[in-house]
């Protein structure tokens, strides 16, 4: 029911003249169609922070595999990243991470950097005036204890014995998301056999801490009153961990092998993401596989696999984003077209129907072994793990191409499991359903945060999104409860929360796009806070921006220092997907875009994304070439309908 609101009064304003919005519209999509590859798919680059390449580094040294060309070329990366402060951040322009600097400082000294040159200086004394490597998070310990730098009693209990426990203990594989399953699984291997690295040259940091290794007592801060209880947990097992039998042991390091293994991914690696692949080629040299093995070489392939070579310098991704970026190109290109499919986006879209996962073996289907397969993963090819962000973009552009012989049935697989995977509360999460086990974050090993895959507004709000466009009466209920869950977690100015996106500008975007999909009133009191907000946050120069501190403080919210071409697309998409196309806000949001195109697309350094919210940032460098394009292709097509 529409609640009465004052009329939104829109100014009268002059379009942009044709000439200078299709020149920009028409460059762009020019640039995005010479991105794309052969076979019909887009794959642009996925940047983290320094941590990634600076672990590749370290790997190459735990298992003595050495690349001295390559960590050249790492090396240079990471030098250019420091920031002024002296450390690396874990985004554009942030403050010091000091886990993310000290993996730097150990990969920069492995790759033969003095400890006096000025720059290493400038790390050292930045780290120590913050407490020293001792400070760092459990990962980065895990690294230290494997290299000898600490005592294993510094990082957090990962007995492999977890994967003994049954479904009904407090912690099973089950309830947490995917990325901790397969990270940890091959990490509790390290832990328990205390893998020792190679480390060929015997490099050491202990110049990097303030208390001797060994006489450090201080390396778990108490986090809150329950991570205080369990660390006193873990204190007890870690007395009983030495007697634990040993053919339960060879039993559960038997039955972590076999999980992993089964999961390796071929080429594209374990969770097809770094950390996990990294993991699990360390455990497969625990395990004994000889370098000529085929899974260990499958391992370590998956991981080279995701270096980047500039040519002088190179680094490291996290993962790469072959089927969202290919999925969100076509969205952008079917506007620029008012709705249409050209011969380019039905390249692409065949190409996303090959990609569709089918009859496959997956973790989900441990909650859903009755749900039918249909989903679609994040990267080229990670059967064991869809999710549902990306099946939610990918049929909706199948569904706009609007021909339901060559699409119809990968909609209707996308459409039903999505459904299937729908969380308790009405809300929809990026792999995972119910995986809302909050207490497990107080675990020591946990200090990220980031243990599980709980729904989020931006995720249900694409599902909503299909859901609304397709408008079958089986999807009616989930549809109401989706709603109902997106409006409980609208924010008191108005704006979304965005997971997966930076920040509120993302989620407040990803919610009104949906809107408009389902056909919901823009008139909408709830809806008419969202414009209200982003309206607020506009910048002075038209355009919109926000701080990943945002994460940190709420309060800044949809600020920023400078406006990007990414934000302000966002702003743009969800303000004309409720009607406010010919107001003001939009016409200086999309002046803000024509008047900072480069010669054919945009660029900003912002990163634009967390992978783990305060944890892990990324920079999809896609997003300025299709989303600033997907704006004013909306924009035009509001102005021209209008006439």
């Amino acid at each position: 029911m529409a609640h009465a609101i004052e009329k939104t009064i829109i100014e009268p304003t002059e379009t942009q003249p044709d000439h200078k919005l299709d020149s920009a519209i028409s460059r762009a999509r020019d640039y995005l169609l010479k991105q794309q590859r052969k076979d019909g798919h887009w794959c642009f680059e996925l940047e983290a922070d320094c941590t990634i390449p600076a672990e590749y580094i370290i790997w190459t040294h735990f298992t003595g595999e050495l690349e001295p060309e390559l960590e050249r070329k790492l090396a240079v990366y990471l030098r250019e990243k420091q920031a002024d402060h002296g450390g690396w951040p874990l985004f554009y322009d942030g403050d010091l991470d000091i886990s993310c600097s000290v993996k730097v400082y150990y990969a920069l000294k492995f790759a033969g950097d003095d400890i006096n040159e000025p720059h290493m200086v400038r790390a050292r004394e930045a780290i120590l005036v913050r407490g020293g490597a001792a400070r760092s998070n459990a990962f980065t310990r895990l690294t230290l204890a494997m290299f000898k730098q600490i005592p294993w009693r510094a990082v957090p209990l990962v007995p492999v014995e977890i994967m003994l426990f049954p479904r009904w203990f407090p912690f099973h594989l089950t309830k947490v998301a995917y990325w901790s399953r397969t990270v940890m699984v091959p990490l509790a291997i390290l832990y328990s056999l205390k893998a020792e690295a190679k480390n060929l040259n015997k490099v050491d940091i202990q110049e990097l801490f303030t208390v001797p290794p060994e006489k450090e007592r201080n390396y778990f801060p108490v986090r809150s009153q329950a991570n205080k209880i369990l660390l006193y947990v873990e204190r007890v097992v870690r007395l009983i961990e030495p007697i634990i039998p040993s053919f339960i042991r060879k039993k559960a390091l038997k039955k972590a092998e076999n999980w992993f293994v089964e999961r390796i991914n071929g080429i594209d690696g374990l969770g097809a993401i770094f950390p996990a692949m990294v993991n699990a080629h360390e455990s497969l040299i625990l395990l004994d596989y000889p370098p000529d093995h085929p899974v260990r070489n499958m391992a370590k392939k998956a991981l080279q696999n995701l270096i980047v070579d500039y040519g002088k310098s190179a680094y490291c991704q996290p993962c790469v984003s072959p089927v969202w970026d290919t999925g969100l190109a076509a969205l952008a290109l079917q506007e620029v077209e008012n709705g249409k499919t050209t011969n380019q986006v039905i390249h692409a879209l065949d190409w996303l129907k090959t990609k569709q996962i089918l009859e496959h073996p997956a973790d989900w289907q441990e909650i859903h072994p009755n749900l039918k397969s249909g989903g679609w993963a994040f990267q080229y090819n990670n059967a064991y793990y869809p999710d549902l962000d990306d099946t939610s973009v990918v049929a909706w552009a199948m569904d706009q191409a609007g021909n339901s012989d060559r699409y119809g049935e990968s909609i209707t697989l996308a459409c039903n499991w999505l459904r299937g995977m729908q969380s308790s509360n009405g809300g929809f999460a990026s792999f995972e359903t119910n995986n809302m086990h909050y207490y497990l974050n107080e675990i020591p090993f946990a200090d990220h945060g980031a243990l599980l895959d709980p729904p989020t507004v931006d995720v249900s709000a694409r599902c909503v999104a299909l859901m609304g466009r397709l408008k079958r009466s089986e999807d009616s209920e989930s549809l109401k409860r989706a709603l109902s869950y997106i409006r409980d977690e609208q924010e008191a100015n108005g704006s979304w929360f965005g997971r997966w996106g930076t920040n509120y500008i993302y989620g407040t975007w990803s919610v009104l796009t949906a809107l408009e999909q389902v056909g919901i009133n823009p008139k909408e009191e709830f809806i008419r806070k969202a414009v209200h907000w982003l309206q607020e946050v506009q910048r002075s120069d038209g355009g919109w921006g926000e701080d990943n501190y945002s994460y940190y403080d709420s309060s800044i919210a949809g600020t920023y220092k400078e406006s990007t071409p990414i934000h302000t697309a966002w702003a743009l998409l969800g303000l004309i997907a409720v009607g406010e196309g010919g107001s003001t806000t939009v016409k200086r949001g999309v002046e803000y875009l024509l008047a900072n195109q480069n010669k054919n697309s945009w660029n900003h350094l912002a990163f634009n994304a967390p992978g783990f919210p305060r944890v892990f940032y990324l920079r999809y460098h896609g997003y300025d070439k299709f989303f600033p394009l997907w704006a004013l292709a909306k924009y035009r097509n509001y102005i021209n309908n209008l006439c």
